[in-house]
């Protein structure tokens, strides 16, 4: 007799030991947390993610020494009625008075009136580097609350990119509590109607949880080396809470019904993990393997959230083949206990699944017919995402948030009269006359050329012996117009070869927003290709060595493409538009957030990946035991129908929550995931993949002789170890 498979070995130890295999997970748990909240989260600054041009720009900048301080601005305005001017300056000047004593504010400026005179403008400039002000200006916001509270008939309003981080991060964490609060009450309610047993929905629950915290705290270890960004936490939650919460539900639901069937306790969890448990493994690394692909775009904001979703990943998948058989071991039949008696009823697995046996006989009677107005479906779905349109938004926070307001109050008191372009340049030390004469070329072709402001000149300040300079360079149009973009590109292609280019051993690179987002969403454009194809390259070898079977390799992955591709549809019609803001409270900014498409498809695929594994092996255990493909497909679809279905909601459920936060970005993402979750779980597995297997009929179970297993290997599928377990010695 060959030896059982790992996940076997490892429940076995885990049911003789319960008590040790529990109090090893809870010291893990307990470690990791108190470590990351002992240490806490490093978070990524600019430099941290600046690349290309602008990674050029900010070392030019460092090596120089060049110090860029914070600057906040108080915009003091009449709350009701005129604006008395003469009660604004004197609130401006017990400002300033006040602003001056602060050891984090370099300089305050004399109060500017308003175009309209209806409002004064105070800018305050802070010390150290701009890239932990928003760690530094607490105390300026709390000496402007302190002076809206002295001057109540007036409104102060501080705004700035300190005061706007922090607000961001404010917004993150109060969402993640929000996220956290709702999330984990609506995954025990359907983890009830899953079970039917409070005890059976309780652990699955606790066991997600554990992992996240886990995985929060290990995160926090790892920003010290690469730094997290403000959604790292929020992605552990969503994924966490997902794959936690089904990789227990798959494991009981498994156990439970081996128990149905007459099995002893122990057999019943052996054959959950040689089953449900190996299948837990493929599953994790195949969502391991699909968020790894994040790292080849090279950027902080993915690397981090990669690295988050990953560390939950494995925590909840060794925490679901460890501690659960062990808790299940111990809790013997009380898992089932205390019984909610109507859904226990509806939970119970030892009896025909009637709903999804009719739901299938259509499929299964007019496989062709269904397979062909299913594909046109999800076709139709994916057809919008054709005109979708990427871009950077200039303030993820919603309108109603009181920042937002005040900056919205600034720009209408003092409008813009266009962006700039941050141009630096570095010169050999024996070419500071070239240089110098280089710059001044380059100053008068700007004001020649079309698309900058012309009666407005660059600023121009020098640094390290005039080696270095920094241009401002000012333009009529905002940032992210397509003018904006126009100005961009003739000053890279056109006014700075021409004339900072022509000093040999020059540098220059171009910063600012409008650099920012368009090098942004060109290394997206350049790395989603490469990514897509890591992922599936990656997936479709896994899937291989898991199955021996190509052809089911290759169509899991196309399954998995189709569901993206109309959820990207999805996500292009509801957020492009303007009909759905008052349903999920947004305001359209007529694109999609630039980093979403790529984040998606990742996140997607790994999760797709989870429960398809499932259902696969469910058919092909059916077919193994001597069923036909058309039979081996109804027996593997309702058979995990109920554990899919549960899976499905409880993600459906968390990514629904996502959608209700309260910035844009990750609105898009609660509304993708759920919708391809929903696609998938419905269209995708109950009628897509039945279809697609019986057409193929034979084919699907083709394994090439390379593939096929020596009468001495070791079993890899899920299915392999069943028959012996069910009478394996003790």
């Amino acid at each position: 007799m060959s030896r059982p498979m790992l996940t076997v070995r490892i429940a076995r130890w885990s049911a003789e030991n319960p008590w040790r295999a529990i109090g090893a997970w809870l010291l893990f748990v307990a470690i990791t947390i108190g470590a990351g909240s002992a240490i806490g989260t490093k978070t990524g600054t600019f430099s941290d993610s600046a690349k290309g041009e602008l990674a050029t720009y900010q070392r030019i900048v460092d090596d120089a020494k060049i110090t860029r301080p914070a600057s906040e601005n108080v915009l003091i305005s009449a709350k009701d009625g005129a604006f008395d001017q003469a009660r604004g300056r004197a609130a401006a000047e017990d400002l300033r008075a006040g602003m001056k004593g602060l050891g984090e504010v370099a300089s305050v400026s004399e109060p500017v009136l308003s175009p309209r005179g209806s409002a004064l403008l105070v800018n305050v400039d802070m010390n150290g580097e701009a890239k932990t002000a928003d760690e530094r200006v607490k105390p300026l916001l709390d000496k402007t609350s302190e002076m809206q509270q002295r001057y109540g008939d007036l409104r102060l309003e501080q705004v700035g990119g300190a005061s706007m981080e922090r607000a961001m991060s404010e917004a993150s964490g109060d969402d993640f509590a929000k996220a956290e609060l709702i999330s984990i009450p609506l995954t025990l309610l359907i983890m009830l109607i899953a079970f039917g047993a409070i005890i059976a929905a309780g652990v699955p629950v606790l066991l997600a949880m554990s992992a996240v915290g886990s995985a929060i705290g290990l995160a926090a270890l790892v920003s010290q080396f690469v730094p997290a960004t403000q959604n790292t936490n929020s992605m552990i939650l969503l994924i966490g809470m997902a794959v936690g919460v089904d990789y227990s539900l798959f494991y009981i639901r498994r156990e439970r019904e081996e128990r149905a069937k007459g099995k002893g306790h122990l057999d019943a969890v052996e054959i959950a993990a040689a089953t449900s448990g190996h299948a837990i493994v493929v599953s994790g690394i195949a969502v391991v393997v699909a968020m790894a692909g994040l790292f080849v775009a090279n950027d902080v904001t993915f690397t981090s959230m990669a690295i988050g979703a990953i560390l939950v990943v494995l925590v909840a998948m060794i925490g679901s083949i460890t501690v659960l058989p062990a808790a299940l071991a111990k809790l013997g039949r009380w898992v089932d206990k205390p019984r909610i008696p109507v859904l226990w009823r509806l939970s119970r697995t030892d009896r025909e699944p009637r709903f999804w046996n009719k739901l299938l006989r259509p499929t299964l009677r007019r496989p062709a017919v269904a397979l062909a107005i299913s594909l046109g479906a999800l076709l139709a779905l994916a057809v919008p995402a054709l005109g979708m349109k990427l871009s950077m938004p200039d303030d993820p926070l919603p309108d109603d948030l009181p920042i937002s307001q005040s900056e919205k109050r600034m720009a209408e008191e003092f409008p813009s009269t266009g962006a700039t372009h941050a141009v630096v340049v570095k010169v050999p030390a024996d070419k500071v006359a070239e240089g110098r004469a280089a710059v001044t070329a380059f100053v008068a072709k700007v004001q020649q050329t079309p698309g900058f402001a012309h009666d407005r000149a660059p600023k121009v300040m020098t640094a390290a012996g005039e080696t270095v300079a920094m241009l401002q360079v000012p333009i009529p149009d905002k940032a992210d117009t397509p003018a904006a973009d126009a100005s961009l590109a003739a000053l890279r292609t056109q006014v700075l070869p021409t004339t900072i280019g022509t000093v040999a051993g020059a540098e220059y690179a171009v910063s600012g927003q409008t650099a920012g987002e368009n090098d942004f969403l060109d290394n997206m454009n350049d790395s989603l290709p490469l990514v897509i194809a890591f992922v599936l390259v990656l997936t479709f070898i896994m899937m291989l060595a898991t199955f021996r079977a190509p052809v089911i390799a290759l169509t899991s992955i196309v399954l998995n493409l189709l569901s993206a591709a109309a959820a990207y549809g999805v996500l292009t019609l509801v957020f492009q538009g303007t009909w759905a803001e008052s349903l999920l409270g947004f305001d359209s900014i007529g694109s999609i957030v630039g980093w979403l498409p790529l984040m998606l498809f990742v996140i997607l695929f790994g999760l797709s990946m989870d429960y398809h594994i499932f259902v696969v092996s469910r058919i092909r255990e059916a077919h193994q035991s001597g069923l036909s493909t058309r039979d081996a497909v109804a027996r593997g679809i309702t058979s995990s129908a109920g554990s899919i279905t549960s899976a499905a909601a409880v993600m459906i459920g968390v990514f629904s929550i996502f959608a209700t936060l309260s910035t844009i970005d990750m609105k898009q993402m609660g509304v993708g995931l759920a919708t391809a979750i929903l696609i998938d779980a419905t269209l995708i597995r109950a009628v897509v993949l039945p279809s697609l297997m019986i057409v193929l009929g034979k084919a699907n179970w083709w394994t090439p002789k390379w593939l096929r297993r020596k009468e001495n290997d070791p079993p890899t599928a899920p299915m392999d170890r069943v028959p012996e377990l069910a009478g394996a010695p003790r």
